[in-house]
């Protein structure tokens, strides 16, 4: 009996369509935004599509105490080196000659640097050379912290301090960089402001990989908190709305606190209805598919966002002017999301292919698919 192996668990199905929500969310995030600073388009649409961040990091938490059944740290680290990490390294690369070779057109804030020490900074922050990962430097923490994690999970700890964790994502925001922000500065304190931008995305997301913990942990909890769903669809409405106000007003936003409340209340709704989901085929396909190929569209995908901004000189929030015009800027919005996601689907799909006819059976290694 002891040297029985460990029964593998089944992956959820629910879940399963939440990884794929949560990509299509951060997508949406970075092509479905409009209006000029502190306008009311700008906030709506920020609030709205911004934010997915926490859906991936919640699922992240999920997917780690689900699955600690089966932990053991050195090959924890390991398979997070083979599946996060070098695909990570992989697909940076497009980015990383971007910034050398047209530094001034992807603002990259490191020209001229020793090229090691360029490179090292890239990969080591992950905000410049491809936007969003940013991500994976502030993952590793996690990863690293893995074994405390459970072990104050054992010791009745952890979820204790969730409550704490949850208000500092709520009142502390995780702030922004941009490369126009740190030119005033050396090059090693440029370094440093993306650093503490990536320790700050740690600080205000933990909350989210905890809470993601404790809804695997206690599942049952996700059933209560769907009893309620009314209830934490009309609060999710007020922080919303305060947000906006407050963004429209005094410029502080903080998206991450109603999507701590959408998180809770779409996966109490997928739970529910969940041999609904299934029985409607084709969305359970695509929404499967999405889940499978989310982190390679994480990789890939701002590329093409960059490049649909650049061919047709749009800003990354394209300003509106007026009703007619808001709707034209919105359906280019939808255009754009479209075609960032159809892209990079196919890219990965082809390379995908690619790869299997050099019989190399872990495409994941290379582009996280």
């Amino acid at each position: 009996m002891l040297n029985s192996p460990v029964q593998k668990k089944p992956m959820l199905n629910y879940i399963n369509v939440f990884r794929g929500l949560a990509i299509i969310l951060i997508l949406m995030g970075h092509t479905l935004q409009f209006g000029d600073t502190g306008s009311i388009e700008r906030a709506v649409s920020f609030e709205i599509f911004a934010g997915g961040t926490v859906l991936f990091v919640f699922i992240a938490g999920y997917l780690f105490q689900y699955l600690s059944y089966k932990f053991e740290y050195k090959n924890y680290l390991k398979k997070k080196w083979q599946n996060v990490i070098i695909p990570y390294i992989i697909t940076a690369i497009p980015g990383v000659i971007a910034c050398l070779t047209v530094p001034l057109i992807y603002k990259n804030p490191f020209f001229g640097m020793n090229i090691f020490l360029e490179i090292g900074a890239f990969l080591t922050t992950g905000r410049v050379h491809n936007v969003p990962t940013w991500f994976i430097p502030m993952i590793v923490i996690f990863f690293l912290l893995s074994s405390l994690l459970l072990y104050l999970e054992k010791k009745n700890i952890l979820y204790k301090i969730l409550p704490l964790l949850l208000l500092i994502t709520i009142f502390i925001p995780r702030g922004d960089i941009e490369p126009d922000w740190v030119m005033g500065l050396d090059y090693w304190g440029r370094y440093l402001a993306y650093v503490k931008y990536v320790l700050m995305g740690f600080v205000h997301f933990a909350s989210c990989y905890v809470l993601g913990m404790y809804f695997s942990k206690y599942d049952d909890a996700i059933d209560k908190f769907y009893n309620h769903g009314y209830l934490l669809i009309f609060l999710m409405l007020i922080v919303s709305a305060v947000d906006i106000y407050l963004n429209i007003n005094y410029g502080f936003s903080n998206c991450s606190a109603s999507k701590l409340l959408f998180t809770v209340i779409a996966l109490g709704y997928l739970k529910h209805y969940d041999d609904k989901i299934k029985s409607m085929e084709k969305f359970n396909n695509l929404m499967d598919i999405t889940a499978k190929y989310s982190f390679g569209l994480f990789f890939v995908h701002w590329y093409y966002v960059f490049l649909f901004n650049h061919c047709f000189s749009l800003s990354a929030a394209i300003p509106v002017n007026g009703f007619m015009h808001g709707v034209i800027v919105f359906l280019i919005s939808v255009l754009r999301f479209v075609v960032v996601y159809v892209f990079s689907f196919f890219t990965l799909f082809i390379i995908k292919k690619g790869l299997q006819k050099l019989n190399i059976k872990n495409t994941r290694t290379f582009i996280g698919v």
